[in-house]
């Protein structure tokens, strides 16, 4: 797969419209609001969670829903080889759907728009890399059929669960008790249903509030390692740089006014 262009939208004003004859395919994951596509004259409305994938040589137009905000990435790329692997690439028509994988999805595509704005040596690799695996995930889910709504309710109820405790030790048997079932069984369908086990879903939590706080408070490296439940900042350190590609200093510096 080659990307050919990659941008973040964050806008309540957004219009695009692509001509027939781009042979670019599009990805788009909407991460808030809503935003509206029309392609072959049928509308797709796309929320938070939502991807949608618009094959090469398909015309089609977008707009913002007036008065609303929306973000989203969109990524348009080449398949290439990777068109004989991945059913999607093989389908004449747009393709949708909400994924349950979102924090996973939208990890992936953070990491790639960071990779696509920085240009560092050997950057398009490792973002071909990125969306190869990307795409692994995305048809995991439309290979296998759909968990059924109970299923899911279960996984969200973790999922809250996590965002709750985050800052402790979570563990698959009081994740198991918040569902009234086994801890193993709690472990197997958050994984299978997220594509994260409760460990990597619990990191990626406190990395992100992590982010936050090292660009808005005053806080030090090391109270905010405390803070998220690393009481080891050598430790806080290696998952930072493992799931954003950066050190907690990096984003400390940016934020020296704050601290004044």
């Amino acid at each position: 797969m080659k990307v050919t262009s990659y941008t973040y939208d964050k806008s309540s004003n957004w219009y695009e419209e692509s001509q027939e004859g781009c042979q670019d395919w599009t990805l788009v994951l909407v991460t808030y609001g809503r935003c509206v596509y029309w392609i072959d004259e049928k509308k797709h409305v796309l929320e938070k969670g939502q991807w949608l994938l618009i094959p090469g040589g398909i015309p089609y137009y977008g707009r913002s829903v007036p008065t609303m905000l929306h973000e989203k990435y969109v990524m348009q790329f080449v398949p290439g080889a990777a068109q004989e692997s991945f059913p999607l690439f093989r389908q004449l028509s747009a393709a949708s759907r909400i994924t349950s994988k979102y924090e996973l999805i939208v990890d992936h595509l953070r990491h790639i728009h960071q990779q696509w704005e920085d240009k560092q040596p050997y950057y398009q690799t490792l973002c071909e890399a990125l969306l190869t695996e990307l795409f692994v995930y995305l048809h995991r889910e439309w290979d296998h059929e759909a968990a059924t709504s109970a299923t899911l309710q279960l996984v969200e109820n973790m999922k809250l669960y996590i965002q709750n405790h985050y800052r402790e030790h979570v563990t698959k048997d009081e994740l198991g008790a918040c569902i009234s079932r086994s801890p193993n069984y709690a472990a197997t369908l958050f994984r299978k249903v997220t594509g994260q086990t409760i460990s990597e879903f619990v990191h990626a939590a406190r990395i992100k509030t992590a982010v936050y706080m090292l660009k808005h408070s005053a806080l030090t490296v090391t109270e905010i390692s405390d803070f998220i439940g690393y009481n080891d900042p050598s430790y806080f350190y290696r998952v930072f740089r493992r799931l954003t590609g950066l050190v907690p200093t990096d984003l400390v510096s940016d934020r020296e006014t704050v601290r004044k």
